[in-house]
């Protein structure tokens, strides 16, 4: 029993070694990608504190399944090395500006995959999307219908309301074009690669 503290203790200390040299290496949340920017700094160094913070209980559940008075000093050690490295995480943490919903955090506590609540939300943005195309169309249709009974009705002014929309349309497009604006009004953004 003596040789499995010392041997679980070194355990420990290449499992931590091994997350931190992960985590600086850029290997985990982000891919292999560098963080560059100071949040996904502190993201990077928040999960790799999470990751530290796993292997100590790890090792704390082994040597506290096989504990024998002789493993008192290395269980307090971990147990000591836990609370500071909770501490540096709470630390750490304050840096990061995450936004969870609480339905995804609800969800995580009744041991559901958070992927729900994203299924959900997209589904949801889907139907929501659907309801307005369908308005959408029901205006196109209820337009063309206007134009086709007043083309009926008033041909002369509705030639002529077809060349002001024409022109303005010509003219909103050149515009558009000129401010680097798309006709619907959003900005043309040119994607950085």
């Amino acid at each position: 029993m003596d040789n499995a503290a010392p041997n679980s203790s070194s355990s420990a200390a290449a499992t931590a070694a091994a997350v931190a040299a992960a985590a600086a290496s850029g290997n985990g949340v982000q891919g292999g990608d560098r963080p560059e920017d100071p949040s996904k700094q502190n993201l990077a160094q928040v999960t790799a504190s999470i990751q530290r913070t796993l292997g100590l209980l790890h090792q704390l559940n082994l040597n506290v399944s096989s504990f024998s008075s002789a493993s008192q000093l290395p269980l307090l050690q971990r147990l000591n090395a836990l609370v500071a490295e909770l501490d540096t995480m709470q630390k750490l943490a304050e840096g990061c500006n995450i936004q969870v919903p609480m339905e995804v955090v609800n969800l995580i506590d009744d041991g559901k995959n958070p992927d729900e609540f994203t299924r959900d939300v997209l589904n949801s943005c889907i139907a929501k999307n659907q309801i307005t195309k369908g308005k959408t169309d029901a205006f196109k249709s209820l337009r063309k219908h206007l134009l086709e009974e007043l083309e009926e009705a008033f041909p002369e002014d509705i030639e002529a309301y077809r060349q002001i929309r024409a022109t303005s349309a010509a003219e909103s497009k050149r515009l558009a074009q000129s401010q680097n604006v798309l006709p619907n009004g959003d900005s043309n953004v040119k994607a950085e690669h």
